[in-house]
């Protein structure tokens, strides 16, 4: 390995590790809430995962429309602008507001009527509708929180967010041991009081880093207490980054609720089986979509400083690192898959029908991870619109008809909908990456 070769990798890891641990942090919050929940009632997870579907959905397209601030500011880095880097943090926090605001009330309002509306039983909707009440009350906090954190990561500062969030982590679980089942004269709430703990948790965190950045001892350098003044350009650039990744963030997180529908419209075992398989992905595309982030920060500051060599590297880079990791993943899960989904729950008929679903889902863990690094790479350098495209064919036009197909008229059940997602990532996984080698050559 050359000289260079080795301080780029150096360089994604440094930056990598903390930013994964960050991803890990934010799912583990929801890896403690499926799993307290679980142990509580194998009915109150069912609740619990048919209101994570809209609400993850809601919340994925918002966290996409704040991508921008990643990007732009490792673009300001890469041209030596440091100081034009405040305006795009106090731009985000300006359209997490408003995402946040708009999310929740739609939330709010709408999320129980929707899941009334489209098949499930209805206990079972009912029992989803005050989670989603609750998480979508959430919604400005959260997104706060991203922002700070996107932005901590471009400056190539992670360590801060990374920590605040494993301590929020440890107010969820004390709060979730609190209210899910009743513990020290507490109210015995069940997976409404799992929603709960996640609230407040994240409410400190987006309280936590906000104050962090503002109180950082070169925030003022680096124009966080100015107004803006990359001009208009850099403000367009920023919402057209964040629009595509939103749309893309949708499509997918869309794709994925519809498939708890489908779930949903098994019964509620099919649908509690589908949260633990649903959960362990997401636990494990934490480590994809933190290298994406570190990816996209690298190819970005290469995009600014008009390295186009620099871009291909990083790029390359990133899918090299997550395909090894991942193999190692996959290979972790295929040896030990009941000991996983013991940590979710000991239900003989839960674990019976899981574990041959998540053995398949071994297939698809190296593609999706390949996919959103793809996407990321090619946001970071300016291609908004193929991701976009790519993710409505591979997850709204691949993905969810054939869920519906296999599922329910072949009769193949949580199997059906595993191998939906496998045919869905691998499209996707190789548009994405053939749309950034393609570029590669083009210069």
């Amino acid at each position: 390995m050359s000289e260079r070769s080795r301080r780029e990798l150096k360089d994604l890891w440094t930056l990598a590790w903390p930013v994964v641990l960050s991803r890990l942090g934010i799912m583990t919050m929801g890896l403690v809430d499926a799993i307290v929940v679980g142990h509580y009632s194998a009915v109150e997870l069912g609740y619990q995962t048919l209101g994570w579907g809209p609400t993850g959905a809601v919340v994925t397209t918002a966290v996409g429309l704040l991508v921008g601030i990643q990007v732009m500011t490792a673009r300001h880095i890469g041209e030596g602008r440091p100081e034009a880097t405040g305006g795009v943090y106090r731009r985000g926090l300006v359209y997490a507001l408003w995402f946040g605001i708009l999310g929740g009330l739609g939330l709010v309002f709408l999320g129980p009527l929707g899941l009334h509306s489209v098949g499930v039983e209805k206990s079972l909707a009912d029992g989803a509708s005050l989670v989603v009440i609750v998480l979508g009350l959430g919604m400005p906090f959260h997104l706060l929180s991203t922002a700070s954190t996107f932005y901590l990561e471009a400056l190539h500062r992670p360590l801060s967010a990374t920590i605040a969030m494993w301590g929020c982590n440890l107010v969820n679980l004390v709060l979730n041991l609190l209210l899910v089942p009743g513990a020290l004269g507490f109210p015995e709430w069940g997976a409404a009081g799992s929603a709960t703990a996640t609230l407040i948790s994240r409410a400190l965190l987006a309280g936590i880093l906000l104050i962090y950045v503002w109180r950082m001892s070169d925030a003022r350098a680096l124009g966080v207490y100015s107004k803006p003044i990359d001009g208009p350009k850099a403000a367009r650039d920023q919402r057209r980054v964040g629009y595509g990744a939103g749309a893309s963030y949708f499509v997918e997180a869309g794709a994925f609720a519809a498939m708890g529908v489908i779930a949903g419209t098994l019964g509620a075992l099919d649908v509690a089986g589908w949260g633990v398989v649903l959960n362990i992905t997401a636990v494990i595309f934490m480590i994809p979509l933190g290298l994406s982030s570190a990816t996209a920060v690298l190819v970005g500051r290469a995009y600014g400083a008009g390295d186009r060599r620099g871009m291909v590297r990083a790029g390359n880079l990133g899918f090299v690192v997550t395909t090894a990791v991942l193999a190692l993943i996959s290979l972790i899960v295929a040896l030990f898959p009941q000991t996983i989904i013991r940590i979710y729950s000991g239900d003989p008929a839960l674990l019976a029908l899981v574990t041959g679903a998540l053995l398949l889902s071994c297939l698809f863990f190296i593609l999706d991870g390949l996919q959103v690094v793809g996407a990321n790479a090619l946001r970071a350098r300016g291609d908004v619109l193929i991701p976009t495209i790519t993710h409505v064919i591979s997850y709204a036009a691949i993905m969810v008809p054939l869920a519906w197909w296999l599922a329910i008229r072949e009769e193949q059940g949580l199997i059906g909908i595993v191998w939906a997602v496998v045919w869905a990532s691998l499209a996707a996984a190789g548009l994405l990456l053939a749309r950034f080698w393609l570029l590669a050559r083009r210069g």
